[in-house]
């Protein structure tokens, strides 16, 4: 949860700044935070899966 509030964060001084840097930039940037964002979700998945496995094993 950490790691999205800091994209958050870091997408809002860029937005701020968004106006200023050339277009290339600025879909670079958002194109590392979405890659970021949607790495975290799958390990979110994928964690939550393993753990639920994991449950149903020792029951």
């Amino acid at each position: 949860m950490l790691f999205l509030v800091a994209a958050l964060m870091l997408m809002g001084v860029l937005l701020g700044t968004v106006a200023h840097v050339a277009a290339p930039v600025s879909l670079a940037a958002t194109a590392a935070i979405a890659c970021w964002l949607l790495v975290f979700a799958l390990r979110e998945r994928a964690g939550r899966h393993h753990r639920h496995h994991r449950q149903e094993g020792s029951s």
